[in-house]
């Protein structure tokens, strides 16, 4: 379905959007100000943002004072401004993530309304704001949701310019500059990717000489102007350090982008999707939509491509499958993570949100309501499968006494943790138990949502079918969001940092007997550097190497030596068998233990 541009009354679209607002208000605040950040990349990234604020330098990131060489800087700033208003805590670090899903909405509804009228966008922003995938993956501070809303605006101006004789200036600068800022989000796949999306769109058109409409002059000069700056001032303040060693250009260049997407990073502190697994996922991040996407799909033949080169205007949808394929595609042929495919999940909600005005437009009859009809079964009866199985557990689970620790009733999957969502493969059936309450509601939320949806779409009612999965959301991430706070000590380490902040003194030592990223949140809920028993990889090794290293490293052999010391030292263990060693050369006392670390004391 393709229509010619329109701009509906002001009150129409004042109302969308504080629609949209609504939605993800419901979605997302929730989560904003609990619970406590994660250890690993959520509390690393966190900390970068704050060493930010309290050195002053917006050029070069640090985490735990060590050059933090790895990312772009747009996030790192978002967060920084972020804590310079509201502080240090877990609001402001979420809340930049939460405003940029926002705008990302926005977008995609500005965007879905030029082509599928008011209420293909609407459906398109809620379908996006209601989806598992951008929910989850702001639950971590990760840049991929940033990436998806540049992409959304690039594809915004990009089809409104093509749409014209010749693009307004606005619409060719604003591309180049949407560019610019996935570059300075998440580096070279911030230009990769919008430009592969055009060419591959232009390319299956036959019609690649509209690009040179878009004022490519004058563009590249406005994206080279915001994206250069930083980079140069990077690469020289993080030269080379001699001897061979490299630099910030050959690790942020070289080694992060080129190397990873090659499988040859250093150091390897990544696993790798299986490939079926990580297309498949992306219709899990779409989840519950994803039951109209086949239909949905349908509209794009090869009968309408044919027609496309004589009318471009008339099938958006052939870009934005385009949109979605090249992501997927792009990352076939190198490293995967689950969320990768992020920025290929507003595409496809385009996709549906068009599909949806349209069926709710058809007459009662027709095709498009009784293919309505069978997607929606599907959904229902995903949702009595998930929801009957969760209401079950949370059933015949029991729930443990009071003050067990989880991290006891949990299996240890080390294999599992190099992916995001690794720690989730440890849950038990008696670990199940302590997420009764949460259970109970994600199982109703799914059975009372879908039942509803049939229930209207039978009965012809699609607005109030559609408008019944958009309320079963949020109440099904509210679910995951409370089991989220009960996961939270074998995720991260607040309690731990609070029990040293009670005691510290200024000369006593924090001791991390591990990586860097197995307590993170120490140091971010401390503000005070943490030293590492033999921490100088994955996150931290590149900037360990240079001369200006805080000397935050330990061995094994100095960390005796410093229990041993008269200087206190608190130190998070994870083994047994440190703690057995440290007692043969001094005292330790234990302060406490939480979701398998423990927090001991030589003094």
């Amino acid at each position: 379905m393709g229509r010619t541009l329109a701009r509906p009354p002001a009150k129409i679209l004042l109302v969308a959007l504080l629609i949209i607002s609504a939605v993800w208000a419901a979605v997302y605040v929730p989560g904003m100000a609990n619970p406590p950040l994660f250890d690993d990349a959520d509390s690393v990234h966190a900390e970068a943002a704050r060493e930010i604020v309290t050195t002053g330098d917006w050029v070069t990131l640090h985490a735990d004072g060590v050059r933090y060489l790895d990312y772009a800087p747009l996030m790192f700033w978002s967060t920084a401004i972020s804590y310079k208003i509201f502080g240090f805590n877990e609001f402001a670090t979420r809340l930049p993530l939460g405003l940029y899903v926002l705008a990302l909405l926005w977008v995609t509804y500005l965007c879905g309304r030029d082509w599928f009228g008011d209420q293909g966008g609407l459906y398109a922003a809620l379908a996006l704001g209601t989806s598992i995938g951008p929910y989850l993956f702001t639950r971590f501070m990760l840049p991929d949701v940033m990436i998806g809303l540049w992409l959304t605006i690039v594809a915004w101006l990009f089809l409104r310019g093509i749409n014209a004789e010749r693009p307004t200036r606005a619409q060719c600068w604003g591309i180049a500059a949407a560019c610019a800022a996935g570059v300075m989000t998440k580096g070279l796949m911030g230009v990769v990717f919008p430009l592969g999306i055009i060419f591959g769109y232009l390319m299956i058109t036959g019609d690649l000489r509209r690009i040179l409409r878009f004022r490519l002059v004058s563009s590249t000069l406005v994206f080279f102007a915001l994206a250069l700056p930083w980079h140069v001032l990077a690469t020289l303040r993080n030269p080379d350090m001699g001897g061979g060693a490299k630099g910030f250009f050959w690790f942020y260049f070289i080694n992060e982008q080129i190397n990873r997407y090659l499988d040859k990073r250093i150091p390897r502190d990544y696993d790798k999707v299986r490939l079926w697994i990580f297309w498949t996922l992306l219709l899990v991040w779409l989840f519950p939509w994803c039951v109209y996407l086949y239909q949905a799909a349908r509209k794009i033949t090869l009968k309408r491509m044919s027609k496309v080169r004589s009318a471009l205007s008339a099938q958006p949808q052939l870009y934005f499958a385009v949109w979605a394929l090249f992501i997927l595609l792009f990352f076939s042929f190198s490293t995967r993570q689950e969320y990768y495919t992020l920025p290929a999940v507003p595409p496809l909600a385009l996709l549906v949100g068009a599909w949806l005005a349209e069926e709710q437009e058809s007459p009662p009859a027709s095709r498009l309501r009784r293919a309505g009809v069978i997607s929606t079964a599907v959904l229902f009866a995903l949702g009595a499968i998930v929801g009957l199985a969760t209401i079950t557990l949370a059933i015949i689970t029991r729930k443990p006494a009071p003050g067990t620790d989880l991290y006891t009733l949990l299996k240890s999957e080390p294999a599992m943790y190099a992916l995001s969502m690794g720690h989730f493969f440890d849950l038990t059936t008696s670990a199940l138990g302590m997420f009764k309450p949460e259970l109970l509601l994600f199982g109703s939320a799914l059975l009372l949502g879908t039942t509803a949806a049939l229930l209207f779409r039978l009965r012809g009612k699609v607005r109030a079918s559609n408008y019944s999965i958009v309320v079963m959301m949020p109440v099904a991430f509210f679910a995951v969001h409370l089991a989220l706070a009960i996961f939270m000590p074998v995720l991260g380490s607040k309690a731990i940092a609070e029990k040293i902040e009670q005691q510290y003194k200024p000369g006593d030592v924090i001791v991390i007997d591990d990586e860097y990223t197995g307590a993170s949140t120490v140091n971010f809920y401390t503000g005070i550097p943490v030293h590492l028993v033999n921490g100088k990889r994955n996150a931290l090794w590149f900037g360990s190497m240079y001369p200006d290293c805080p000397k935050v490293f330990e061995t094994d052999d100095s960390l005796l030596d410093k229990w041993r010391s008269p200087q206190r030292v608190f130190l998070v263990a994870f083994k047994d068998s440190r703690i057995e060693q440290l007692r043969g050369i001094a005292p330790v006392h234990e302060l406490m233990s939480s979701g398998g670390k423990i927090l001991v004391t030589n003094h």
